[in-house]
């Protein structure tokens, strides 16, 4: 989230909105990336185990994730409207768990919400704390479809670095010295 890493609290709980998926939707996000029989072809699913059009499991993340920048970029928006600076969420070094549970099909309304499991400073980050993220999808009937759990970085708004940390992050910053540093570090 854009909040800083102390203002998170693990139990925290962020709804992330909604979205309904259409028959269109759903076969224009196969026809480009799951081209499957049974998210681009309603007549043969009908006869086969899905009973029918169903969405890709990746669509269904996708809108998630989608979902959940929106709302990140929304409340950032919100904070700097208010005075306030937004804390810094980072890359996520990856997911450790995803499921589809149920299908998504044409017209379902699927709810997303975000809920934060743990948190830790990061080892290997100085100034960045880890979180342990757990998000999921509910359709109109209350059936959960899909869940993730990952991780993800959020900056921390006062870190307690060591001065050899402090000096590297400066050196890191410069504009000519940075940018060969973090080229070397990445081979």
């Amino acid at each position: 989230m854009t909040r800083w890493y102390e203002d998170i609290d693990v139990g925290s709980e962020f709804p992330l909105g909604e979205h309904t998926f259409t028959t269109g939707e759903i076969k224009r996000f196969a026809k480009s990336y799951d081209p499957q029989y049974f998210h681009l072809d309603g007549a043969l699913a009908a006869q086969s185990q899905f009973g029918g059009l169903v969405a890709s499991g990746w669509h269904t993340a996708s809108m998630g994730h989608r979902k959940m920048v929106d709302t990140i970029m929304a409340e950032a928006d919100q904070i700097r409207a208010t005075g306030g600076v937004p804390g810094e969420a980072g890359p996520s070094p990856g997911i450790d768990k995803m499921d589809f549970l149920a299908p998504v099909r044409p017209d379902d309304t699927i709810s997303y919400r975000l809920l934060v499991r743990a948190k830790r400073p990061s080892k290997s980050l100085p100034g960045w704390g880890v979180m342990t993220y757990f998000m999921d999808g509910t359709n109109q009937d209350g059936v959960t479809v899909y869940t993730q759990e990952f991780v993800a970085f959020n900056r921390i708004r006062r870190p307690n670095l060591t001065l050899g940390q402090r000096v590297g992050m400066f050196i890191a910053a410069l504009p000519i010295v940075g940018p060969m540093i973090r080229t070397r570090r990445l081979r």
